[in-house]
């Protein structure tokens, strides 16, 4: 039987992305699964032809989860010659449960941000890689690109520079942006994506991980590249900071989730509080000596770390930073968590 595999692409109010976006993925899609198709049967090659290379067969389609309840994205979507659906429930939680759903029959699901272009070769080196090392899930690789001037902070900061690593390296955890499941294993341990983090962020974390916990092998594939476009709007100190504020809260969150009983509850609690508080203070200290030494690098880290290590206390104290909350001021995006 072939392999299916689906592209699932969630989107909210970004046509121009989602248009680069889908005109890449659309089209790896199409190309790998004209290779992965069967030999022609014999006799039907003129005399003298060489027989294409080919693959295990291999379905591949490109699917738009939209959690605009309006359905913006379905033009550009049904113009690019992908499967369209809206999911109407607010938040990135529930678009890549609907994925997972849409995906019930298929044997791999690919998740691409709608903000993100594939490269060439991006989708057969995640597939390749998957049948290489048969792991239960392939994280590819991440490259920031700038449409826009960058912030002198931020550049010197490199808060967009990601972790380098090696092809076929197993990692404890990885993020959706660019990230294929083996879905006999998801179905198998039973994971979905948690509701508690619907509008905080760290869903990807807290799935891959569990997914980990479970028995799952997670690998990364180096030649798996997809460019996240970055707008103007998010190269400044301000949105920075408040993202490591977000990312250090959906860490603690995720801590005190996957702990079991009470006890280990409190327990994640008291570490995350600790912890962050000593990376505030350690941040804030090295802030400072960078200021007074000049040295931008210095400065920009350590408020990194410092906002870090503050979203990582709220989350021990039980405040949730909803990130993707459609309010505006980010002061108003602060809740109790329920537990």
């Amino acid at each position: 039987m072939p392999v299916e595999l689906i592209v699932a692409i969630p989107t909210f109010r970004r046509p121009a992305t989602l248009q680069a976006n889908l005109a890449a993925a659309v089209a790896q899609a199409a190309a790998l699964a004209a290779l992965a198709a069967p030999p022609p049967a014999p006799g039907s090659l003129a005399p003298g032809s060489p027989a294409p290379a080919s693959l295990e067969p291999l379905r591949a389609r490109v699917l738009v989860v939209d959690n605009d309840p309006q359905g913006s994205a379905e033009e550009v979507a049904r113009a690019a010659g992908a499967d369209y659906v809206v999911e109407p429930t607010p938040g990135i939680v529930a678009v890549r449960n609907r994925a997972l759903d849409e995906a019930a029959g298929a044997d791999l699901l690919v998740f691409i941000d709608d903000d993100e272009i594939a490269q060439p070769g991006w989708l057969a080196a995640l597939v390749g890689t998957w049948r290489a090392t048969g792991a239960d899930a392939v994280w590819g690789r991440v490259v920031s690109v700038f449409d826009g001037p960058v912030d002198d902070f931020v550049a010197a900061g490199e808060f967009f520079r990601r972790k380098p690593r090696t092809t076929g390296d197993r990692v404890p955890v990885a993020a959706c942006g660019n990230l294929l499941l083996d879905l006999a294993t998801v179905r198998r341990l039973g994971v979905r994506f948690d509701p508690r983090m619907i509008l905080g962020g760290g869903e990807d974390t807290l799935f891959t991980r569990t997914l980990v916990a479970g028995g799952g092998v997670i690998v990364w594939c180096d030649e798996s590249v997809a460019h996240d476009v970055v707008p103007a709007g998010r190269a400044n100190r301000h949105w920075v900071l408040t993202r490591q504020i977000s990312h250090g809260n959906a860490a603690a969150r995720v801590e005190r989730y996957l702990a079991g009983s009470t006890g280990s509850r409190a327990v994640a609690r008291a570490r995350c509080v600790a912890g962050g508080g000593v990376r505030v203070a350690g941040g804030l200290a090295r802030s400072v000596v960078g200021a007074v030494r000049r040295r931008p690098r210095d400065r920009a880290r350590g408020l990194r770390t410092a906002a870090r290590g503050l979203g990582l206390a709220s989350g021990g104290l039980g405040l949730t930073y909803e990130e993707y909350a459609r309010t505006e001021g980010w002061w108003r995006k602060w809740r109790r968590s329920v537990r």
